[in-house]
């Protein structure tokens, strides 16, 4: 994941892996198809991994910064979950592949940020914000233990790296029951956790222009030391409201600030993470785009 991102910086520490010892893939993964593409409202893509979104293709070339993560499928890259279904509350290994357009699974990834598979799972009114590192097993595919709190339908974001080409492919996964939809809260300069303050600074510029992203920490008025996370100070996901199109930017690595160019007009909603006071912490804001 070591490119620009509105990805923004270094991210979520490896959480505890537990897997089935090796599982039989092969066939036993039907391929995945966005089932909520048309009622979400977000851009069709094709097979091919296209979609029409601001004059962009699901990969994001041609526009300011990448937008990515709005396709299964790409450059000859398929996400595959074992199981599109989840339940509710309940932890469990999250299983799934990479494969090829020769139906293998594909094994080899570069390391990026320390890590060779980032997993972002958030469901679709931005909520639920996860970001996880998987285990590779010896077939190839990951596991990562996954637990979501409420029901609804979750995207989920496989950001890696293969052969040098940066890619985030993304599919649904549905928790069954009923769902209780949070509108996105209002832009905010300042979000709090774990009782820190954070504040973001920077004047929000109009879509396509690069615009930076600062971030100070503090508690009780006091500036708060940072440690190094996954190579660097931070890390920032950003998705777009809507298509939650997955976009990346360009990171400081000794300082919680980013340039970014936000392709379109609209709301996006950032997640930092940092690493402070021995613990990993993350904040949300919301940032709204002009045309």
């Amino acid at each position: 994941m070591n490119r620009p991102a509105l990805k923004l910086g270094g991210f979520l520490a490896g959480l505890g892996f537990v897997f089935a010892a090796a599982f039989a893939l092969g066939d036993a993964f039907a391929p995945l198809h966005d089932p909520d593409s048309s009622a979400a409202g977000h851009a069709a893509v094709t097979d091919s991994g296209h979609g029409g979104m601001d004059g962009m293709d699901a990969a994001g070339h041609g526009g300011a910064d990448a937008v990515r993560g709005l396709a299964v499928s790409n450059d000859g890259l398929t996400l595959e979950l074992a199981d599109p279904v989840a339940a509710v509350g309940h932890p469990a290994p999250l299983r799934f592949r990479i494969v090829g357009d020769d139906r293998k699974t594909v094994r080899e990834f570069d390391l990026e940020h320390t890590k060779r598979m980032h997993l972002i799972v958030v469901r679709r009114d931005l909520t639920g914000f996860q970001h996880l590192h998987p285990t590779q097993q010896p077939d190839g595919s990951w596991s990562v233990p996954l637990r979501l709190a409420e029901p609804g339908t979750y995207r989920v974001f496989a950001d890696f790296s293969h052969g040098g080409t940066p890619e985030t492919l993304a599919t649904d996964l549905q928790v069954d029951g009923p769902v209780s939809s949070r509108t996105l809260p209002p832009p905010a300069p300042v979000a709090t956790a774990d009782g820190l303050r954070v504040e973001l600074a920077g004047d929000p510029a109009g879509a396509g222009a690069e615009t930076e992203l600062a971030f100070t920490v503090t508690r009780d008025g006091r500036p708060v030391a940072l440690a190094d996370y996954l190579g660097a100070k931070g890390h920032l996901v950003a998705l777009r409201e809507g298509d939650l199109a997955f976009l990346h930017v360009h990171p400081d690595a000794d300082r919680l600030r980013f340039r970014a160019s936000f392709p379109s007009a609209g709301r996006y909603r950032l997640f930092l993470q940092f690493r402070a006071e021995g613990r990993l912490h993350t904040v949300a804001f919301t940032r709204e785009v002009a045309v």
